[in-house]
């Protein structure tokens, strides 16, 4: 590795993007005496409002780009459909962490699965979707059930067709817009994991303890950590992590979703480029959480430690609990053992990650039921009709 010149306090830090992952990234770096500026189109952005300087541009003003990273010390992404082009650009000017390399290998399915299969590592069955001939071949290849999704831009289940026996498989090209695709073998699973991963300029890997993820309309409700899943896998999946940070040369955090199917075989769905909804638990749950890793990676710190407290719950809060008006949030803090975090978004929309609420308890099934408690006490109505 050749880019390892540390940035050490106070920076500053510059974050492409200015979600909630973003805010959350800021919000430790100021307590390690870090400056911070978001590069972001829109004003009041939930990072911007915890930022020093929020620089308000396309992603497309490559000048604007050029100028952001010249006034911070290294560059990282809070979600990874940043064009390729701005991170290239910011590139030329100063490091980008985790590097232009694995944003483009994973915000592309296409390139994504090519570069697991050519890794050894384990995934579902696939083919590549470009012109209307490719999809009936894959099908063979494939096989049905069978779910169609699109190359770039899919999330919370966005994009994602399935295609069952005597489907139309043009019908369902045709509700993803007849964009470039993937179709994946869809196969019968027992649980959904993740492994958090962090890697430093040394090359060091400390990859935290599977989490379970649990979804509602294809957008995580519940993670659980640790996954009740057997040692063996979850060294297992582990193991797969630090393989896929290394081999994109990865300096960060990453995040590796995986199926883990009824025959017990592991699979990886999906990589991200950065922290994961799923690991916002570690926040109140582990020593270092992902974002102060995140931080200690990109700017050349060593990683923390990544023990355990206690087991943990984490229940996503979206903007459908403000249907009825303003969530109760003293009822959710009444409960003892609950953490609320809010993202200071503007707007609730039905589906829209508002904030998340976290549990600490002495088994991760009495965490979720706390959790899952507080979150009713918000808006009573509003989650018994979800």
């Amino acid at each position: 590795m050749t880019d390892v010149i540390p940035l050490p306090p106070p920076g500053p830090l510059g974050i492409l993007g200015g979600g909630q992952l973003g805010r959350m990234l800021a919000l430790v770096a100021r307590r390690m005496g870090y400056r911070v500026a978001v590069f972001a189109p829109g004003r009041d952005t939930p990072a911007g409002q915890v930022a020093d300087r929020s620089w308000d541009h396309p992603y497309a003003d490559l000048d604007a780009l050029r100028r952001f990273a010249a006034s911070v010390g290294v560059v990282t992404y809070e979600f990874e459909n940043v064009p390729l082009a701005a991170a290239l650009a910011a590139a030329e000017i100063v490091p980008v962490r985790p590097g232009p390399q694995a944003l483009a290998v994973a915000q592309n399915r296409q390139r994504e699965k090519l570069f697991l299969q050519a890794q050894g590592l384990p995934v579902a069955r696939f083919a590549s979707i470009t012109v209307p001939a490719d999809l009936e071949r894959a099908l063979r290849e494939v096989g049905r059930p069978a779910v169609l999704k699109t190359a770039v831009s899919g999330y919370d289940g966005k994009g994602q067709v399935r295609i069952d026996a005597g489907d139309d498989p043009t019908a369902a090209w045709e509700v993803i817009d007849r964009q470039p695709a993937v179709l994946e073998a869809f196969l019968p699973l027992e649980r959904e994991i993740s492994v958090i991963a962090a890697r430093d300029l040394q090359g060091t890997v400390a990859a935290y303890e599977p989490i379970q993820n649990e979804h509602r309309h294809h957008i995580l409700d519940c993670s659980l950590c640790p996954a009740p899943i057997d040692e063996r896998l979850a060294a297992e999946a582990m193991a797969f992590s630090k393989r896929v940070l290394e081999a994109l040369d990865v300096v960060g955090v990453f995040c590796v979703e995986f199926f883990v199917t009824t025959a017990g075989q592991l699979l990886i769905n999906e990589i991200a480029p950065r922290p994961h909804n799923s690991g916002h638990l570690t926040i109140e749950s582990h020593v270092t959480s992902q974002f102060e890793q995140q931080l200690r990676a990109v700017c050349g710190l060593p990683l923390g430690p990544i023990d355990r407290h206690r087991p943990a719950a984490m229940v996503n809060l979206l903007g459908d609990l403000w249907r009825a008006g303003e969530p109760d949030w003293a009822a959710a803090c009444r409960f003892p053992a609950v953490k609320l975090h809010l993202y200071g978004k503007q707007e609730a929309r039905p589906g829209r990650k508002m904030g998340h609420l976290t549990a600490l308890a002495n088994t991760i099934e009495e965490a979720r039921e706390i959790a899952m408690q507080a979150r009713q006490a918000l808006a009573p109505q509003e989650c018994a009709e979800s």
